[in-house]
């Protein structure tokens, strides 16, 4: 079963999980594919844990709109 953070990065635009993965790789040092692997773990936390300002907020409006926050 797609946990809720692989869900939502599936159903946004290429462009828009490209950003919010570098923003996560850069936050952490590391790069955008280990970030996706992390945050599709089965055992990930939300997504928006991984995430800090102002990228956080904006994802955040993303998955009220896509009603998967």
């Amino acid at each position: 079963m797609m946990n809720r953070n692989a869900k939502f990065l599936s159903v946004v635009d290429v462009a828009t999980k490209n950003a919010i993965l570098e923003s996560i790789a850069v936050h952490y040092g590391i790069t955008p594919e280990e970030a996706f692997d992390e945050v599709t773990d089965e055992e990930a936390e939300h997504l928006l844990e991984y995430m800090v300002e102002p990228q956080r907020s904006a994802t955040s409006v993303l998955m009220q709109r896509h009603s998967l926050k």
